[in-house]
Protein backbone atom coordinates (compact mmCIF):
# COMPACT_ATOMS: atom_id res chain seq x y z
CA UNK A 1 0.00 0.00 0.00
CA UNK A 2 2.99 2.22 0.93
CA UNK A 3 4.61 1.59 -2.57
CA UNK A 4 1.54 2.56 -4.50
CA UNK A 5 0.79 5.89 -2.82
CA UNK A 6 4.70 6.56 -2.89
CA UNK A 7 4.45 5.38 -6.68
CA UNK A 8 1.47 7.85 -7.23
CA UNK A 9 2.86 10.92 -5.90
CA UNK A 10 5.95 10.52 -7.91
CA UNK A 11 4.40 9.91 -11.00
CA UNK A 12 2.15 12.70 -10.12
CA UNK A 13 5.40 14.84 -11.17
CA UNK A 14 7.39 12.52 -13.60
CA UNK A 15 6.74 10.16 -16.44
CA UNK A 16 7.86 6.83 -15.52
CA UNK A 17 9.61 4.29 -17.59
CA UNK A 18 8.78 0.58 -17.78
CA UNK A 19 12.41 -0.10 -16.88
CA UNK A 20 13.60 -2.65 -13.98
CA UNK A 21 16.18 -2.93 -11.88
CA UNK A 22 19.20 -5.12 -12.48
CA UNK A 23 18.55 -8.97 -10.95
CA UNK A 24 20.81 -8.92 -7.76
CA UNK A 25 20.47 -11.47 -4.77
CA UNK A 26 19.80 -9.39 -1.65
CA UNK A 27 22.26 -9.03 0.23
CA UNK A 28 22.24 -8.42 4.18
CA UNK A 29 22.23 -5.38 5.77
CA UNK A 30 23.99 -4.47 9.18
CA UNK A 31 21.64 -4.38 11.79
CA UNK A 32 22.39 -1.32 13.35
CA UNK A 33 20.26 0.95 15.74
CA UNK A 34 18.54 3.43 13.51
CA UNK A 35 19.24 6.57 16.31
CA UNK A 36 15.98 9.20 16.14
CA UNK A 37 16.75 13.03 16.29
CA UNK A 38 16.16 15.13 19.51
CA UNK A 39 12.87 16.39 18.17
CA UNK A 40 10.49 15.64 20.84
CA UNK A 41 7.73 13.83 18.48
CA UNK A 42 10.74 11.73 17.28
CA UNK A 43 11.49 10.47 20.54
CA UNK A 44 7.83 8.58 19.90
CA UNK A 45 9.50 6.29 18.15
CA UNK A 46 8.64 6.83 14.17
CA UNK A 47 11.34 4.37 13.40
CA UNK A 48 9.65 1.66 14.72
CA UNK A 49 7.75 1.41 11.71
CA UNK A 50 10.12 3.58 9.16
CA UNK A 51 10.10 1.46 6.18
CA UNK A 52 14.13 2.24 6.02
CA UNK A 53 14.98 2.09 9.55
CA UNK A 54 13.50 -1.42 9.10
CA UNK A 55 15.96 -2.35 6.54
CA UNK A 56 18.98 -0.52 8.52
CA UNK A 57 18.06 -2.98 11.66
CA UNK A 58 18.36 -5.67 9.02
CA UNK A 59 14.45 -6.55 9.46
CA UNK A 60 13.36 -5.59 5.75
CA UNK A 61 15.27 -6.84 2.43
CA UNK A 62 16.70 -4.44 0.36
CA UNK A 63 19.55 -4.44 -2.40
CA UNK A 64 22.73 -3.16 -0.45
CA UNK A 65 24.74 -1.58 -2.96
CA UNK A 66 27.06 0.07 -0.27
CA UNK A 67 27.52 0.54 3.19
CA UNK A 68 29.67 2.45 5.75
CA UNK A 69 29.36 3.78 9.35
CA UNK A 70 27.29 6.80 8.30
CA UNK A 71 24.79 5.78 5.64
CA UNK A 72 23.49 3.10 3.26
CA UNK A 73 22.78 2.90 -0.30
CA UNK A 74 20.42 0.92 -1.92
CA UNK A 75 18.02 0.29 -5.25
CA UNK A 76 14.86 1.57 -5.14
CA UNK A 77 11.71 -0.50 -4.62
CA UNK A 78 9.74 1.87 -7.33
CA UNK A 79 12.97 2.78 -9.66
CA UNK A 80 12.26 5.68 -11.94
CA UNK A 81 14.99 4.73 -14.23
CA UNK A 82 17.28 1.37 -14.24
CA UNK A 83 20.02 1.91 -11.23
CA UNK A 84 17.71 4.33 -9.67
CA UNK A 85 19.01 4.26 -5.69
CA UNK A 86 19.07 5.87 -2.70
CA UNK A 87 21.75 6.98 -0.05
CA UNK A 88 20.18 7.18 3.53
CA UNK A 89 21.78 8.03 6.44
CA UNK A 90 21.69 5.35 9.26
CA UNK A 91 20.24 8.29 12.07
CA UNK A 92 16.54 8.66 11.53
CA UNK A 93 15.92 12.63 10.52
CA UNK A 94 12.55 13.03 9.17
CA UNK A 95 13.67 15.81 6.82
CA UNK A 96 16.97 17.49 5.51
CA UNK A 97 16.59 20.89 7.58
CA UNK A 98 16.59 18.91 10.78
CA UNK A 99 19.26 16.64 9.44
CA UNK A 100 22.76 17.63 11.07
CA UNK A 101 25.22 19.54 8.63
CA UNK A 102 28.08 16.68 9.19
CA UNK A 103 25.39 14.07 8.06
CA UNK A 104 24.34 15.49 4.77
CA UNK A 105 28.29 16.09 4.23
CA UNK A 106 28.67 12.30 4.73
CA UNK A 107 25.88 11.61 2.28
CA UNK A 108 27.24 13.66 -0.01
CA UNK A 109 31.08 12.90 0.21
CA UNK A 110 29.40 9.57 -1.25
CA UNK A 111 27.78 10.80 -4.30
CA UNK A 112 30.91 11.15 -7.14
CA UNK A 113 31.67 7.44 -5.86
CA UNK A 114 28.04 5.77 -6.55
CA UNK A 115 26.79 7.60 -8.94
CA UNK A 116 30.03 7.18 -10.84
CA UNK A 117 30.08 3.50 -10.55
CA UNK A 118 26.04 3.22 -11.05
CA UNK A 119 26.52 5.03 -14.53
CA UNK A 120 29.35 3.03 -15.63
CA UNK A 121 27.01 -0.42 -14.59
CA UNK A 122 24.02 0.72 -16.33
CA UNK A 123 25.57 2.31 -19.35
CA UNK A 124 24.16 5.76 -17.98
CA UNK A 125 26.04 9.02 -19.33
CA UNK A 126 24.24 11.22 -16.59
CA UNK A 127 21.98 11.39 -13.83
CA UNK A 128 19.74 13.30 -11.73
CA UNK A 129 20.63 14.18 -7.79
CA UNK A 130 16.89 14.39 -6.10
CA UNK A 131 15.92 14.97 -3.00
CA UNK A 132 12.20 15.22 -1.89
CA UNK A 133 11.71 17.12 0.98
CA UNK A 134 8.34 17.64 2.67
CA UNK A 135 4.82 16.56 1.47
CA UNK A 136 4.53 18.98 -1.13
CA UNK A 137 7.72 18.04 -2.84
CA UNK A 138 6.55 13.93 -3.36
CA UNK A 139 8.31 13.27 0.06
CA UNK A 140 6.45 9.84 0.93
CA UNK A 141 8.58 8.26 3.56
CA UNK A 142 9.83 10.57 6.47
CA UNK A 143 13.43 9.61 6.65
CA UNK A 144 16.13 12.27 4.65
CA UNK A 145 17.44 10.17 2.04
CA UNK A 146 18.92 11.44 -1.79
CA UNK A 147 17.95 9.92 -5.10
CA UNK A 148 20.45 9.02 -7.49
CA UNK A 149 18.44 8.92 -11.07
CA UNK A 150 20.80 7.51 -13.52
CA UNK A 151 19.95 9.32 -17.14
CA UNK A 152 20.57 8.75 -20.60
CA UNK A 153 19.69 11.33 -23.41
CA UNK A 154 15.91 11.66 -24.64
CA UNK A 155 14.91 9.19 -21.86
CA UNK A 156 12.14 11.99 -21.34
CA UNK A 157 12.13 10.80 -17.94
CA UNK A 158 11.16 14.07 -16.51
CA UNK A 159 7.54 16.32 -18.01
CA UNK A 160 9.19 19.35 -16.69
CA UNK A 161 12.36 19.17 -19.27
CA UNK A 162 9.95 19.84 -22.19
CA UNK A 163 8.75 22.87 -20.76
CA UNK A 164 9.93 26.57 -21.52
CA UNK A 165 11.73 28.00 -18.95
CA UNK A 166 11.11 31.94 -18.62
CA UNK A 167 14.05 34.33 -17.68
CA UNK A 168 13.87 35.99 -14.39
CA UNK A 169 12.75 39.30 -14.56
CA UNK A 170 15.30 42.14 -12.65
CA UNK A 171 12.38 43.66 -10.94
CA UNK A 172 11.38 44.56 -7.62
CA UNK A 173 9.38 41.42 -6.46
CA UNK A 174 12.83 39.89 -7.55
CA UNK A 175 14.71 41.55 -5.43
CA UNK A 176 12.42 41.63 -2.69
CA UNK A 177 12.73 37.84 -2.94
CA UNK A 178 16.32 38.04 -2.31
CA UNK A 179 16.18 40.23 0.49
CA UNK A 180 13.70 38.35 2.29
CA UNK A 181 15.70 34.86 1.47
CA UNK A 182 19.39 36.87 2.56
CA UNK A 183 17.53 38.22 5.66
CA UNK A 184 16.54 34.47 6.50
CA UNK A 185 20.37 33.35 5.98
CA UNK A 186 21.37 36.48 8.60
CA UNK A 187 18.83 34.91 11.13
CA UNK A 188 20.22 31.44 10.83
CA UNK A 189 23.86 32.36 11.13
CA UNK A 190 23.10 34.39 14.02
CA UNK A 191 21.42 31.47 15.81
CA UNK A 192 24.13 29.21 15.16
CA UNK A 193 26.43 31.54 16.23
CA UNK A 194 24.55 31.87 19.32
CA UNK A 195 24.57 27.93 20.12
CA UNK A 196 28.19 27.99 19.51
CA UNK A 197 29.04 30.68 22.04
CA UNK A 198 26.82 29.26 24.46
CA UNK A 199 28.84 25.94 24.26
CA UNK A 200 32.05 27.94 24.74
CA UNK A 201 30.49 29.31 27.66
CA UNK A 202 29.62 25.64 29.07
CA UNK A 203 32.86 23.99 28.37
CA UNK A 204 34.71 27.36 29.84
CA UNK A 205 32.39 27.41 32.52
CA UNK A 206 35.34 26.93 35.78
CA UNK A 207 34.32 23.50 37.84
Amino acid sequence: MEARRRLAILCSHIRSLDSRPVPLRPLPVSALDCASDSNDQQRKNPREDCVFCKIIRGESPAFKLYEDDMCLCILDKNPLSRGHCLIIPKSHFSSLEVTPPSVVAAICSKVPYISSAIMKATGSDSFNLLVNNGAAAGQVIFHTHVHIIPRKASDCLWESESLQRHSLKQDREASRLADRVREQLSVSDNTENSKVEGSSLIRNHPS
